[in-house]
């Protein structure tokens, strides 16, 4: 079969019962079986009675009908077959008895010039029966005195083929031992059959000079001709047992005959030698066995019952279907064997190509498991849009790091500076994190990004948003306080708070990747085309629940700090971002869901290039943008004129510090002064109450060398000199008067 480049199968072929054969003798017997079957003979059964093939049988089944025969040939041998002349006719007619053996036949032969002494030959008559009619057959090439014609397929001359080793006869099996050998199968034209023939040669008894020959028939009219691949099937002594067939492309029995054809039971009855022997492209097409006609043998007890004709016997009955992947526009159908059959024998003769060039199943569109034409069935990527968009993702991920090294090299700037330039980089690198999930979706989807597109989504989501809420978070608490004593909380505090939120993010990720690794997963568009979308699941959902309940807590926090006034307004701009991400989610919820659930994969990619540049790119803008506006208009180190206006206090500010100096003071050594100046001042004023109680009273008299003496007051009250003149002049005229001080206690409770 070397016209059939896909052909795997070697030159040798080793069919049920250990016997081989090669490709070119089954060729030939195909092309035998073609002539007879199409009554293409010429003078075949003029000059020619039988026409053997080349190729064994598997003579398993007919094991209880060989060893019948062989039973026979020992006891001719021991009982010699002239003395008794009418055991052979005996044996003969018993061998009829056995449900295959259709014909049988004894002839003794002279020793000497091998002429035919006697014979007989019996033949069972009626074929429909289980055990038909007998009758003895005369046959005009055997006549008595007379050496038998050469022409016959079970007969040849042993003194010319010691021992039956004769070409007429097959091979043997290599593990069992037999009295006599199997013929090939051959036509018989006389009967219109299909036989093969089992031939015993009995040796001589000494005493008579005479060998005798033994052979029966048996029918195979009834076996098929498959040549499609088939499973491998054991046969039992006399009972039959059939196998379970599974077929292999249940999609092609399209009618009741061809599935019929191929159930269990006519699985038995296939020729094993011409298996796998049609002339179907093997890497594009299946062999589907079709039968010539509608009828199929049955099994019953053991006995085949049949009524097929040598039509069972034909070369090409089987169809050429296009397997699944593959399509045919002029054939949808599948191509006839017996059209393959010429085309291939006209390709190995070089006649024509049609072999090759027409009868052959084209491959479907890429992606497309099954298919009728050339349409395609994956969805078209436009990569020239696609790369427009992942373009501009990346250079807006390669902005952020440009615009963290300028951060970093002004972050001395008062504008920077009062805004934590850490939470800012933090912020930086969670926005280019969410940047670069635009190039983990642009290729064709497996799991490796579906994996990177999980961890940049999320993972960058929830550090951006994590460290904007944590500055917010640190204004509302400052915002609210109502303690005479400031809350202290710097920016060491924030990021051991914010810590936690990113380990549950990361400990959530990688127990996702490890036990549920996200896949890409088949879908349709709206033009039942297909391509791959990374796949959801409850773990999408419950995170997405998740992040759903930390933007809602950060709204609040956002709402909590509506009113309060901070330096260069970062908090309502910050609020703003965080209200911007919670709507632009939302709204990609129902773009997904509703509006566009069919979307191809270029809509696709353009929602999640939307999604990322309104949420990433305007928080960048609302956070960044006042600032990076201000240094280049030259006022980064001032303060904006509504801060000083309102005498923003230090509890307003994002950082804690409100209006600060060029280097950052220690906020709770100010404090502790602030207290004390307050403290003091608290005194001075008590002081002052008595000392006004005392000088003004006319009824008190001051002691002399008391505490409320002119002297002792002007070295201890912090007063002016017109303070003390002025109570001097008052106690003079209390004296004056006669009136007596009234006794009062001071400020360090002295009287």
């Amino acid at each position: 079969m070397a016209g059939i480049q896909e052909d795997p199968f070697k030159n040798i072929i080793r069919i049920g019962d250990g016997n081989t054969v090669t490709r070119e003798a089954i060729e030939e017997s195909l092309v035998t079986i073609h002539d007879i079957a199409t009554e293409n003979l010429g003078t075949l059964c003029i000059s020619t009675l039988y026409r053997p093939l080349q190729v064994p049988i598997n003579s398993e089944r007919y094991e209880s009908s060989r060893q019948k025969a062989d039973l026979a040939a020992s006891i001719l041998q021991e009982v010699g077959i002239i003395r008794h002349g009418g055991l052979s006719d005996a044996l003969a007619k018993g061998l009829l008895t056995d449900d295959f053996i259709t014909g049988a036949r004894i002839l003794a032969l002279n020793l000497t010039n091998g002429a035919v002494q006697s014979y007989v030959w019996w033949v069972k008559s009626n074929q429909d029966k289980v055990l038909g009619e007998t009758q003895r057959y005369d046959e005009e090439g055997l006549q008595i005195g007379k050496k038998p014609a050469n022409n016959y397929p079970w007969f040849d001359d042993e003194s010319s083929t010691p021992t039956l080793r004769s070409p007429k006869f097959a091979p043997s099996p290599p593990s069992n031992y037999y009295k006599g050998w199997w013929t090939y199968p051959y036509f018989s034209c006389a009967l219109s059959k299909w036989l093969v023939s089992y031939s015993i040669a009995i040796p001589p008894s000494g005493r008579h000079g005479l060998r005798g020959f033994i052979s029966i028939d048996i029918d195979v009219t009834s076996l098929r001709v498959n040549q499609c691949e088939a499973q491998q099937y054991l046969f039992g002594t006399r009972k039959q047992q059939p196998l379970s067939h599974t077929r292999r492309y249940p999609r092609l029995a399209a009618s009741k005959s061809a599935a019929a054809a191929l159930n269990d039971e006519a699985t038995i009855n296939d020729l094993q030698a011409f298996h796998s022997s049609h002339k179907c492209h093997r890497t594009s097409m299946v062999c589907d066995y079709r039968q010539p006609n509608a009828e199929t043998p049955t099994i019953s007890s053991g006995k085949i019952l049949t009524a097929l004709t040598s039509s069972s016997w034909s070369r090409g009955s089987y169809q050429c279907l296009c397997k699944p992947g593959y399509y045919s526009l002029r054939h949808p159908d599948g191509f006839n064997g017996t059209i393959m059959e010429i085309a291939w024998q006209e390709h190995q003769d070089n006649i024509s190509n049609y072999y090759t060039d027409v009868f052959k199943c084209l491959p479907c569109a890429p992606g497309c498991d099954m298919c009728t034409g050339p349409e395609p069935c994956l969805a078209n990527y436009h990569w020239p849009f696609r790369i427009s968009l992942l373009t501009i993702s990346i250079g807006c991920a390669c902005g952020t790091f440009v615009l963290a090294g300028y951060l970093f090299r002004h972050r001395r700037v008062k504008v920077f500076k009062v805004a934590s330039p850490i939470f800012l980089m933090i912020t930086l690198i969670g926005c280019a994190i969410m940047y670069l999930e635009m190039v983990a979706i642009f290729p064709y989807l497996d799991t490796s990004w579906c994996i990177v597109t999980k961890w940049s989504r999320h993972m960058g989501f929830c550090i951006t948003y994590t460290s904007l809420l944590m500055k917010t978070w640190r204004v509302s608490l400052t915002y609210r306080v109502k303690s005479a004593h400031k809350i202290k909380l710097n920016d060491q505090q924030l990021l051991q708070w914010m810590v936690p939120i990113l380990l549950v993010m990361l400990i959530y990720l990688g127990t996702w990747t490890i036990s549920a690794t996200p896949y890409a997963e088949v879908i349709y568009d709206k033009h039942h085309l297909k391509f791959k979308q990374c796949s959801y699941n409850w773990w999408d959902h419950s995170l997405a629940i998740g992040e759903v309940f930390f933007l809602a807590w950060g709204i609040r926090v956002c709402y909590n700090v509506r009113n309060a006034e901070s330096l260069y307004n970062e908090a309502r701009l910050i609020s703003y971002a965080i209200y911007n991400i919670a709507l632009v989610n939302i709204a990609m919820v129902v773009f997904h869901v509703m509006l566009f659930p069919q979307a191809g994969p270029d809509y696709k990619y353009m929602l999640g290039f939307v999604r990322t540049q309104l949420s990433t790119t305007t928080t960048i803008a609302l956070v960044f943008g006042p600032k990076i506006l201000r240094v280049f208009k030259g006022q980064g180190d001032k303060w904006d004129q509504k801060a000083k206006v309102r005498s923003i206090t230090a509890s307003f500010s994002l950082n804690g510090v409100g209006l600060v100096a060029e280097e950052s003071p220690d906020l709770y050594q100010e404090n502790e002064e602030l207290k004390e100046q307050i403290q003091k001042l608290a005194h001075q004023i008590e002081f002052m109450k008595t000392v006004h109680m005392q000088m003004n009273n006319r009824h008190l008299k001051p002691k002399p060398g008391g505490y409320f003496t002119i002297t002792s007051t002007s070295f201890q009250a912090p007063y002016s000199k017109n303070t003390v003149s002025t109570a001097q002049t008052q106690t003079g005229k209390d004296e004056a008067s006669g009136a007596t001080p009234t006794k009062c206690k001071s400020p360090k409770g002295k009287v």
